[in-house]
């Protein structure tokens, strides 16, 4: 039990991050995020030592969100300071993309996309990990993200159209850490 203790320990900021990107509200977040814990030590017993627990542990959190919040749609539009951090981009002057732009506009993905970009690049997964979490084939995995994106930096376009070509834009260019930092 003591392993799988410290193992939690270490993969529960991650679970946070990914369950408040889940519940858009921190509030919710933690009591899925305690939920999730719950059920993990009750079924200890049931992880096999040697594979992957953070996979174990993200898969048994999102099945308890299908099971618990989506079923009540809790879902709501509140997201405190921590997780904005989470998603923030850099404080240069330069920057284009304002926070609550950004904030509103991931928010307005529909669920498997900010579900899936959390996991992806929020949390920084392997596909092969993030597969085995959603029960389906690594490629399956790519497409979904292919396409999160793809709606991601088409919102943020659309949202920036109008903008004077002085004022930086959110580009496909940004690097891959600064897409991880924007949609953790």
């Amino acid at each position: 039990m003591r392993a799988i203790e410290a193992e939690l320990l270490g993969c529960l900021p991650d679970l946070r991050a990914y369950a408040r990107s889940l519940t858009r509200n921190r509030h919710d977040a933690d009591d899925l995020v305690q939920d999730a814990v719950l059920r993990m030590l009750n079924s200890a017993d049931r992880y096999q030592q040697g594979t992957n627990f953070k996979a174990w542990a993200f898969t048994i959190l999102r099945n308890r969100f299908l099971n618990e919040f989506v079923a009540k749609r809790k879902l709501t539009q509140e997201m405190d300071d921590s997780a904005l951090e989470r998603v923030a981009v850099s404080a240069r002057q330069d920057e284009g993309l304002e926070l609550t732009d950004f904030q509103r506009i991931f928010h307005s993905l529909p669920e498997d996309h900010r579900s899936i970009l959390a996991l992806v690049a929020g949390s920084g997964m392997p596909y092969e990990d993030v597969a085995r979490i959603l029960g389906c084939a690594v490629g399956t995995v790519k497409s979904r993200v292919h396409r999160a994106r793809a709606a991601l930096f088409a919102l943020l376009e659309e949202e920036h159209a109008g903008e004077s070509k002085e004022t930086p834009r959110f580009h496909r260019s940004t690097t891959l850490e600064e897409r991880r930092r924007l949609c953790g």
